[in-house]
């Protein structure tokens, strides 16, 4: 994955590659840039993700080094080291007249039975738009059309994926927003995988439900805008 920032008037002021468990708005601090905003998202003739972020200049932000968090209760074996794995992934927050979608975990992911927002991991060669797509369509049978680019989240924590591995697990998460004209009562296709259920959510329930904590924190202000 490689980060491209412009400043004013689209003048190239930085690119670099997103060094594992790195976070990109942290980079630019780093490298003098502030105000972030992420304004594309896309594959390259060579297969490479490309984000692309206008900014302002702004004094280096020193960096500090802070150990990785480890899941809670984590126990290794004896010699045991974790795999490096970085996760791009398209998530969306739509909406409609029936609400925000909303989708909950399965037994299969490590936080059964929070709800989230459609979307998952990029299929390798994948663009960003094409995977919402098609995940929002496998986790819920809607359409969504009016994509537009909100942010870009990381993730960077050790911990066991379902299958017992351990991992040194970097999530990025690119977000969009959407809207379905024609909501229907969702259905999950992708049956046995991440997700348990699926539903529409009127806005003023949110606060029913246990979000993750990778969107909680967000989702008002993603509506908001």
């Amino acid at each position: 994955m490689i980060v491209h920032a412009d400043a004013d008037g689209g003048r190239p002021v930085a690119e670099f590659v997103l060094g594992h468990g790195a976070d990109p708005v942290r980079e630019l601090a780093r490298l003098g840039w502030s105000r972030p905003r992420l304004r594309g998202a896309e594959r390259v003739a060579d297969g490479s993700l490309v984000l692309t972020y206008a900014v302002a200049p702004a004094s280096a932000v020193t960096s500090v080094a802070n150990p990785v968090p480890t899941d809670p209760g984590l126990v290794l074996e004896p010699g045991e080291e974790a795999r490096p794995y970085q996760r791009t992934a398209a998530y969306g927050v739509v909406t409609s007249d029936r609400g925000v979608l909303l989708t909950e975990l399965s037994a299969l992911t490590s936080a059964p039975g929070r709800w989230t927002l459609p979307g998952g991991g990029l299929d390798p060669g994948e663009a960003p738009v094409a995977a919402l797509h098609r995940e929002v369509w496998e986790e819920s049978g809607q359409e969504v059309e009016a994509v537009r680019l909100l942010e870009a989240h990381t993730s960077h924590w050790i911990g066991r994926a379902p299958s017992g591995r351990l991992e040194d697990f970097h999530a990025v998460r690119i977000v969009y927003a959407a809207s379905c004209p024609q909501p229907t009562d969702p259905v999950v296709h992708d049956v046995g995988g991440s997700t348990e259920a699926v539903r529409w959510v009127r806005r003023d329930e949110l606060d029913h439900y246990h979000l993750s904590r990778s969107f909680a924190p967000h989702m008002r202000r993603w509506l908001a805008s």
